[in-house]
């Protein structure tokens, strides 16, 4: 039986949603950060050790800080230059801190009471209208301090940009070891930002292709013994609980859920050609909505269900399609020189990213869903697998650079400009985000 943190988070986690009056009023005119143009500069932002507990204190206010810096939106200002150590409960010294370049300032506190429950605090201020802009307290225990500075990290985020939150969700991926010919491949889920690594399957199997349910927490991924064609399995994060699905003795690949989770989309192969089957995993009946010689694969549902987006060679390279979830006549939406493939649909519904291969080299790309607007977020020598994060503002994708080496996991923001490694324990392929985990 797995562990099962995730079951036990709503208990454990109950963000208080108070906000802290009383020392100074809203902002009038609110510090806010513009993301994308041609003179974008991330923030200076401070963020103070967290007083009163000194040790989850510190591992609270480092957590929001690391978060903060990963976005690439935010540059944490060194401890070295703070001028002061503002008391959570005092007025900070705006002066100084202007004078020091910062523009934004987050405080904090970590308390236990009686019973040793934990009541996590913040403030988060602008510096140059000299204004709280928001604050809150959150209850947790000992074990779940760390995932508070993701809570406090998505709060001051969505304040002061304007975007949705990200930071409490996890990412799930194939980790990769042993040498080049005899890979061992395990399925691993760990926080986003590379903490809290767990296996969930112990490498007896290969696992490609996991994929997160947008609403539950189960996970959908092929797992193929020597000899025998994948099968397509779906593991309960919260149980442990696994099952296989798809018809026995075809080949089923490329899994994903319906927004509401209770459908699979996948990619069915029989003889020559794979069509796009829609599974309900209710009653497991199967819908095909494709039904031709070609080969489509990697089928995405669209955020409000009434779309599928997936690749096809249908028109004599792999290019990426949409077409009704019911089925009907695809219309082809990507162009242009090379092929495209892997596609993944953004949760805010206005973009889809996936993989264009030309030239020798893979490139992460964005779409609008129409197939306007193409830009290319990153290129290099292989990149592939997109998925987004819950916001829809970044893109997790993996980077092999060929020879006895193997994959490892980065993300980049919509605009390309920021780019940055995410850690795993080793070689990683195949990532999947999840939905936030504050909205399970």
């Amino acid at each position: 039986m797995l562990s099962t943190p995730t079951a036990r988070l709503a208990p454990l986690l109950a963000a208080l949603a108070l906000v802290l009056f009383g020392l100074a009023g809203p902002a009038r005119a609110q510090l806010n950060l513009r993301i994308g143009g041609g003179a974008f500069q991330p923030m200076p932002i401070a963020v103070t050790d967290f007083s009163g507990d000194p040790s989850l204190g510190l591992l609270v206010s480092s957590v929001v800080t690391n978060n903060l810096r990963r976005s690439g939106y935010f540059v944490p200002v060194e401890k070295a230059k703070f001028p002061e150590s503002p008391g959570f409960d005092a007025v900070p010294g705006f002066d100084k801190w202007r004078t020091a370049g910062v523009q934004a300032l987050v405080t904090g506190r970590v308390s236990r009471d009686p019973s040793g429950k934990l009541k996590v605090e913040f403030r988060l201020w602008d510096v140059t209208s000299g204004q709280q802009m928001t604050g809150q307290q959150y209850g947790a225990d000992t074990a779940n301090a760390r995932r508070t500075g993701h809570l406090i990290s998505d709060a001051v985020y969505t304040k002061i940009t304007g975007l949705g939150p990200w930071f409490d969700s996890r990412i799930a991926f194939v980790d990769e070891s042993g040498s080049k010919e005899n890979r061992r491949k395990r399925l691993m889920v760990m926080d986003q930002d590379g903490a809290n690594v767990r296996a969930l399957t112990n490498g007896e199997t290969a696992v490609v292709a996991p994929r997160y349910s947008p609403a539950t927490q189960d996970i959908a991924f092929m797992t193929q013994a020597t000899g025998q064609p994948p099968r397509i399995q779906v593991i309960n994060l919260e149980t442990g609980s696994r099952q296989a699905v798809g018809k026995a003795g075809s080949m089923s690949t490329s899994p994903r859920f319906s927004p509401d989770g209770r459908r699979l989309v996948m990619s069915v192969q029989e003889g020559g050609n794979a069509d796009i089957v829609v599974m309900d995993l209710g009653s497991k009946a199967q819908t095909p909505i494709t039904n031709g010689n070609a080969i489509d694969t990697s089928p995405t549902f669209s955020p409000d269900g009434s779309q599928i987006v997936f690749e096809s060679d249908r028109g004599g390279s792999q290019q990426v399609y949409v077409m009704s979830a019911t089925g009907g006549n695809p219309t082809r939406i990507s162009f242009g020189e090379g092929s495209a493939s892997q596609p993944a649909w953004s949760p805010r519904g206005d973009l889809i990213a996936f993989t264009r291969q030309r030239k020798g080299g893979f490139a992460i790309c964005v779409m609008k869903p129409d197939g306007s607007g193409e830009r290319v977020l990153t290129e290099g020598f292989h990149n592939e697998g997109p998925t987004f994060a819950p916001n829809g503002q970044y893109v997790l994708f993996f980077r092999d650079p060929g020879g006895q080496g193997g994959g490892k996991l980065y993300m980049v923001d919509i605009t390309g400009k920021v780019e940055q490694p995410v850690p795993t324990p080793s070689y990683a392929s195949d990532p999947t985000w999840s939905p936030l985990l504050s909205g399970k």
